[in-house]
């Protein structure tokens, strides 16, 4: 084994999902009500990513062996050959509490204890307890990519609120149509290494019935913040469009149309930007305008 570099420990901390943690995390900063000090609200943020980053390192610790077997991650730094298990997993123990320590040091207690908790749930909870044990897994594992809006939000106002839980269901129940519709044409890669993925488990019938009974949930949460008043008319027209198209392409998903799953994947990832994304610039631009 060649010597680590700096790129393979950037690796472990699963940069992708990492700019999605940092995004929906901003995203609850700004919507939450008050002010905060730009250099703190980076350094908020930093401390969010950084702990996201840990639990990608601390999920590819525990999972190298099935990484090992599958097409989509047997290129993952551990199964590579670039470092060991154990140097992923000092190096995810390591940021996991220091993000949290100095979270709680320089933010609040409130924010360290949510990314405390979003650690804990995504490492013991999802990745060693219930990933290999259950087809409810990407149920349960977005449970922790939905907690970063509220830690963004608990870092401005040091509570948890309705609104903010708000935007935890949209993440959560955008999770399940998102990862499923993915599963249904990468299914062989799970059923190959023993993960009982909803395709794989229960097959592929009832996965697309359960895309569509979570897509239909996710559409009147993904409406919610307007209706709730923590958003304007742009982000309700946008967010009740975004949606039934999400909708339409979940119902095209369930009649066994062609591709619909692949497209369905594509057009989630766009969909949660989006709607994120306009909750953020409405909120911007008011306060410029105060």
């Amino acid at each position: 084994m060649r010597e680590a570099e700096a790129g393979d420990f950037f690796a472990l901390l699963k940069p992708r999902v990492m700019s999605l943690v940092i995004f929906t995390a901003f995203v609850g900063l700004v919507a939450a009500p008050g002010t905060m000090n730009p250099v703190m609200a980076f350094a908020a943020l930093l401390m969010i990513a950084v702990g996201a980053g840990a639990s990608g390192a601390l999920n590819m610790w525990y999972d190298a062996d099935i990484d090992a077997v599958m097409n989509r991650t047997a290129k993952r730094p551990i199964p590579a050959g670039k470092l060991t298990r154990g140097e992923a997993l000092g190096f995810g123990v390591t940021l996991s509490v220091a993000s949290v320590v100095l979270l709680g040091l320089m933010i609040n207690v409130t924010s360290a204890a949510l990314l405390a908790l979003t650690i804990v749930f995504y490492v013991l909870i999802y990745t060693i307890w219930l990933k290999r044990r259950t087809p409810q897994n990407i149920v349960i594992g977005g449970a922790a990519g939905a907690f970063p809006p509220m830690i963004g939000w608990a870092a401005v106002t040091d509570s948890v609120t309705l609104q903010s839980m708000v935007l935890f269901g949209i993440i959560f129940l955008w999770t399940p149509p998102h990862f499923w519709s993915l599963s249904l044409f990468i299914s062989k890669d799970y059923e190959k290494v023993g993960v009982p993925m909803l395709p794989v488990v229960a097959g592929v019938k009832e996965t697309r019935r359960q895309i569509l009974l979570y897509s239909l949930l996710l559409v009147p949460c993904g409406v919610a913040p307007y209706f709730m008043g923590f958003a304007g008319p742009v982000y309700g027209i946008v967010s009740g469009a975004l949606g039934a198209w999400f909708l339409y392409l979940a119902f095209q998903v369930w009649r066994e149309r062609e591709k619909a799953e692949r497209k369905l994947f594509a057009f989630s990832i766009l969909y949660l930007f989006i709607v994120f994304a306009t909750l953020a610039a409405e909120r911007l631009i008011e306060g410029l305008m105060v």
